[in-house]
C-alpha cells in the first residue's frame, strides 16, 4: 500500500480543495473547524460549517469497496471516519489516510459518538487531533464531548495553530526561566502580552538572557531578550537590532519596532 502520507518527516498531505456552503478546504486553504450545532458568534474562533449540513462522507474503515469507489472519484469530496468506530481516533485517522486517495479531502473527529464525555476532553482532543495534524493529515476538525460548545470551538482553534496549521491569535514563546534569567518573567511577559495580544499571526519571544534565548525563539517574529541586568536586547527574527534598552522602556521600544517592521495595527 502506498501511503498519501511520510510516517517519518513532516510534509502536509496534498488534497484538492472543496467548497462546502461557501467555505473551501482543503488544497492550500487554512484547516477549517466544525461544529455539531449553530452557536453564538465567537468573532475569530467561531465554527465555520456545521457537521450535519456538510455531506461529509463516512466510512467504514474495514470496507474496502467503500474506499474503491471513492478512490475513482475525480472529484474530491471530504470524508471522515464513521461514527461508532472502535479504534482510537489516531489509529483511524492515519489509517483512513492511507486508504484514501489523497486528492480527497479529511475532516478528523476528537470521537466517532456524539454523546462521548471524556473526562479530560481537552486533553484527548489534543493528544488525538494533534498527532494527525503533525503526519501532515487533517483539512479539518471536530471536537465532540465537551458540555460546552463555545469552549470546544476554542479549543479547536488553539489546537491548530499549536500545529501550526492556522494562526488566528498573537503566539508567544517563553524560555522556561534559569539562574541566569535576568528579569521577572512572569511580569514581564504579562506586559508584553498586555501590549501585543491583539496582534493576530505576529509571534513574539520573551527570553531571560542571550546565552540560549536567541536558540529557543529562532522562529519567533520579534524576541525580548535579558541582555544585562535591567538592559534589554531587541530582535527581529535571529536578528539583534536594538541593544541595552532600560528595562522600563523595553515593551514600548518592542511597539515601536513592530510599528517600524509594518507589523502593527490598532486595537
Amino acid at each position: 500500500m502506498s501511503l498519501s502520507f511520510d510516517p517519518f518527516s513532516f510534509a502536509k498531505r496534498q488534497t484538492a480543495p472543496v467548497t462546502i456552503n461557501h467555505i473551501t478546504l482543503g488544497g492550500d486553504n487554512p484547516a477549517r473547524v466544525f461544529a455539531d450545532q449553530q452557536i453564538t458568534p465567537l468573532g475569530d474562533v467561531t465554527p465555520e460549517l456545521i457537521y450535519q449540513q456538510a455531506g461529509a462522507v463516512e466510512v467504514d474503515l474495514n470496507d474496502d469497496t467503500q474506499f474503491e469507489v471513492l478512490n475513482l472519484l475525480e472529484t474530491p469530496v471530504l470524508v471522515t471516519v464513521k461514527d461508532g468506530t472502535a479504534l482510537n481516533p489516531v489509529t483511524a485517522g492515519r489509517l483512513l489516510a492511507a486508504k484514501l486517495h489523497p486528492r480527497h479531502p479529511i475532516l478528523l473527529k476528537d470521537t466517532f459518538t456524539p454523546d462521548l464525555a471524556p473526562a479530560e476532553p481537552l486533553l484527548s482532543a489534543s493528544v488525538n487531533l494533534m498527532a494527525l495534524l503533525c503526519d501532515g493529515i487533517g483539512d479539518a476538525v471536530l471536537i465532540r464531548g465537551d458540555r460546552d460548545p463555545a469552549a470546544a470551538a476554542r479549543l479547536s482553534f488553539n489546537i491548530l495553530q499549536a500545529a501550526g496549521n492556522r494562526v488566528f491569535k498573537t503566539e508567544y514563546v517563553t524560555c522556561p526561566s534559569c539562574g541566569r534569567t535576568l528579569f521577572n518573567l512572569q511580569t514581564t511577559t504579562a506586559k508584553v502580552k498586555a501590549a501585543t495580544m491583539h496582534l493576530k499571526g505576529v509571534k513574539i519571544a520573551v527570553m531571560g538572557c542571550i546565552v540560549n534565548g536567541p536558540g529557543e525563539m529562532a522562529d519567533a517574529d520579534f524576541g525580548y531578550v535579558g541582555g544585562a541586568p535591567g538592559k534589554i536586547n531587541l530582535y527581529v527574527g535571529k536578528q539583534p537590532v536594538k541593544f541595552n534598552i532600560p528595562e522600563e522602556e523595553a515593551v514600548d521600544r518592542l511597539v515601536d519596532l513592530i510599528r517600524e517592521r509594518g507589523k502593527w495595527v490598532e486595537n
